[in-house]
């Protein structure tokens, strides 16, 4: 399984990554983007539709994080375009009052959810049995009435909390960008020096990046060392033009990891010392 899907993963996103080098607006993209992640999600619920799961760890680990990274970003497309769609003509201040509202159902969904955002955020696993496995959940834990129409041969009833948290966040990152847009043409302070030409897209490994933004909290190298670890993620995705998912997992896997637990840095180590002998050299 997890050949077929890093596979399907990587078609999706370099597909997107082209998507998103075009010279055209944020409307534009998402609605050449959702088809391209349509297509490849009723791959995966096919695929799915034909495996069988080797054990429960199995299971839960697609439920917990294969299919909701996925889905997570064609419900985020799909958001950002239904918001484009409906942004309003008028004056900056009748658009900022628009993103206002969406702003307040993304925080109206957490403030629904912290127990179980909590729960996923901090890395926890103990309900993961409960949470990610496909089985008739208790009733009395049942509060959307959408919960009764899913296919129960391709989710959970809490994969799709899962899904909504990833799409929020990122949906989240994206609504701060707007507002900073929206105060700069009001400020009259956009001009054409005022952003970078070339959009930089992070192509690394995801647990590469992290591996730095650690290391960077640590060192306290951004505003004096007093920013949380999820804005300063919240903003190199945004620069960098990547979603870092469950950045939180992706430590706890370094601090498992067998010899050297800070591989990247250690490599950047020697490429600079390299980039220097040879410099040194001439």
């Amino acid at each position: 399984m997890e050949k077929y899907v890093s596979t399907l993963r990587n078609n999706i996103l370099q597909n997107i990554l082209e998507i998103e080098k075009m010279e055209c607006s944020m409307l534009q993209k998402s609605k050449l983007i959702i088809p391209q992640l349509e297509e490849g999600f009723e791959q995966l619920k096919f695929f799915i539709s034909n495996y069988s799961f080797n054990g429960d760890s199995e299971e839960i680990y697609f439920f917990k994080k294969v299919k909701p990274q996925l889905f997570s970003l064609l419900v985020y497309h799909s958001k950002i375009y239904g918001i484009e769609m409906r942004m309003p003509t008028g004056s900056i201040d009748d658009q900022k009052m628009y993103l206002k509202r969406t702003q307040d159902q993304i925080k109206y969904f957490f403030d629904m959810n912290p127990d179980f955002y909590q729960y996923y955020r901090s890395g926890s696993t103990h309900l993961d049995h409960f949470y990610f496995l496909r089985k008739k959940p208790d009733i009395g834990q049942i509060i959307d009435d959408f919960h009764f129409e899913r296919d129960i041969s391709f989710s959970t009833y809490y994969d799709s909390k899962v899904t909504e948290i990833l799409a929020n966040e990122k949906l989240a990152v994206y609504l701060n960008s707007k507002f900073s847009e929206l105060d700069q043409s009001q400020n009259g302070s956009v001009n054409e020096t005022s952003v970078p030409k070339v959009k930089v897209t992070w192509t690394g490994k995801k647990s590469e990046l992290v591996e730095q933004i650690y290391a960077w909290i640590e060192a306290g190298c951004f505003n004096n060392g007093k920013i949380s670890i999820k804005d300063l993620v919240e903003y190199i995705e945004f620069v960098f033009n990547i979603d870092l998912g469950d950045y939180y997992h992706v430590f706890i896997e370094m601090r498992e990891r067998v010899g050297s637990r800070t591989i990247f840095l250690d490599k950047l180590i020697k490429f600079l010392n390299k980039r220097m002998d040879d410099a040194d050299r001439i």
